[in-house]
C-alpha cells in the first residue's frame, strides 16, 4: 500500500448518514480512487493546522534569536487538535485517533490560557508585606 492509497481512503462506504458524509468529489489520483467527503476535509484541515503551526514558532524564534512560543502556535494547536478530534469521533470513529489528539488539546487549550491570562496582567503588582 503506497501513501497515495493511504491518503486517499478508496472506501466507498462512508461511516454515517447525512450531508457530512455524502461524497462531493469523486475520481482518480495517480490511477487510485480519489472519494472526499466532508469530513475528510475537517481532518485535512487539522492536520494542516497543527504541521503549519511550526512555521509561525521558527519564525519568532529567528526573529528573538531564541525559542518562542507565539500565541498563534498554540491557537493552531487548539484548533488543529479539535478539527482531529472532530474527524475521529464523528468522521471516521477511530478510537487511537482520538486518543492520539486528546491529550494535545488538553495541553494546548492550557498553555494558550496560560499565555492569556499573563498577558492580562503580565507583570502583576508586589505582594506588600
Amino acid at each position: 500500500m503506497d501513501a497515495v492509497h493511504i491518503l486517499a481512503h478508496t472506501i466507498t462506504e462512508p461511516f454515517g448518514e447525512g450531508f457530512m458524509y455524502e461524497p462531493f468529489s469523486e475520481g482518480k489520483l495517480f490511477g487510485y480512487d480519489l472519494i472526499l467527503y466532508p469530513w475528510k476535509l475537517i481532518g485535512y484541515f487539522g492536520v494542516g493546522m497543527f504541521a503549519l503551526r511550526w512555521l509561525p514558532q521558527m519564525l519568532a524564534s529567528r526573529k528573538a534569536q531564541a525559542v518562542k512560543m507565539p500565541r498563534i502556535f498554540w491557537i493552531m494547536s487548539v484548533v488543529g487538535s479539535l478539527s482531529l478530534l472532530s474527524y475521529f469521533f464523528f468522521g471516521k470513529p477511530d478510537s487511537v485517533g482520538v486518543l492520539a489528539n486528546a491529550f494535545p488539546c488538553l495541553v494546548a487549550s492550557y498553555n494558550l490560557f496560560l499565555d492569556l491570562k499573563n498577558s492580562v496582567h503580565p507583570n502583576p503588582p508586589p505582594a506588600e508585606a
